[in-house]
Formats: C-alpha cells, structure tokens, sequence
C-alpha cells in the first residue's frame, strides 16, 4: 500500500490501518524515516499497545530537500537496514515505512535499492509506504494507492502545530 500527496493524513491512514491490524491480533511495526527524537502522540499510543504494536523513529528530524545531509542519508541507509530485517524476521505481520517516500524523493535511499528490497518481502507480509511523492516505481508496485490531497490547512491561518493533531 502506498499512501501520498500534498495533504495532511498520510502517516494517519497508515496508524489506522495499524489499529485495524493490531485488532485482528496482528504485530505491526512502524519504522520512522524522517521522523527523530520528538515526541510524537503517535509513540505514546504505540506503547500502550506495546506487545503488538512498535514504532522507531530512525530519522534526525526535519530534512531540507535538495543536497542531502551525509547524516540523514546515514540514518536513512540504517533504518532502511533496519526495515530489511524486520521483513526477513518473521515477526510481523504489518511494517509501515512511514515517509520512505520522502527518503527517495530526497535522495536518502535509492529508488532500486528500495524496490529490491520490497520485491523480497514475504508474500503473507502487508508493507505500507507512506510521504509525499512517491516514485512512479513503487507506485506501479503497489496494490493499493491512496492520493492525499490538500484542499485546505489551518497552518495556512498561521494556526501552530497542534498537539494531538499533527504530532
């Protein structure tokens, strides 16, 4: 599955179709590309599902499009390991890569890296992908696309981040 587009809702699709799986007594696993050290709802929401439901933030944060950093293109590279391993382990039934889309996009990971990998997973393993500008590769890969769109924010009313919302 791949969820993308401009709008807001791409990583919350994902965590529902998460929620529906840890439901059916699924183990799902959220590995974070971007996302690093802040503390995101989402994490909070994880561990108390913790048994059945994991998230690692593997990303330094915010990453600037354009040249990237040796330290993100680092982490990126470890998480994608990381994300490797989990699809060869066994243990999951569901791995979520949130914003491995943006990691492509931003020249983090390679695109041919990233659709060997995915071609190599289990059959009975459900990947999702999740960020903005999915490659037309993984797009022609997937079962499932969703397109976000952004019609409207309230960040555009200079309207902060809410907690809750968006973290």
């Amino acid at each position: 599955m791949v969820f993308t587009g401009d709008g807001k809702g791409k990583t919350t699709a994902a965590m529902g179709a998460a929620l529906r799986a840890v439901g059916h007594g699924w183990k799902v696993l959220m590995i974070q590309f971007i996302k690093g050290s802040w503390r995101y709802g989402e994490l909070e929401a994880a561990r108390r599902l913790a048994g059945n439901f994991e998230i690692r933030p593997m990303g330094r944060g915010f990453v600037k499009p354009g040249r990237p950093d040796p330290e993100d293109v680092h982490a990126a590279q470890q998480a994608w390991q990381t994300a490797l391993d989990a699809m060869r382990s066994g243990a999951y039934d569901m791995i979520i890569l949130d914003e491995i889309n943006n990691a492509v996009d931003y020249g983090l990971l390679g695109i041919e890296q990233v659709v060997e990998g995915l071609s190599q997973r289990p059959e009975q393993l459900h990947l999702i992908c999740t960020g903005r500008n999915a490659h037309p590769r993984l797009i022609e890969l997937a079962d499932l696309v969703s397109e976000v769109k952004l019609v409207k924010h309230p960040y555009d009313k200079g309207i902060p981040a809410q907690r809750g919302i968006e973290y």
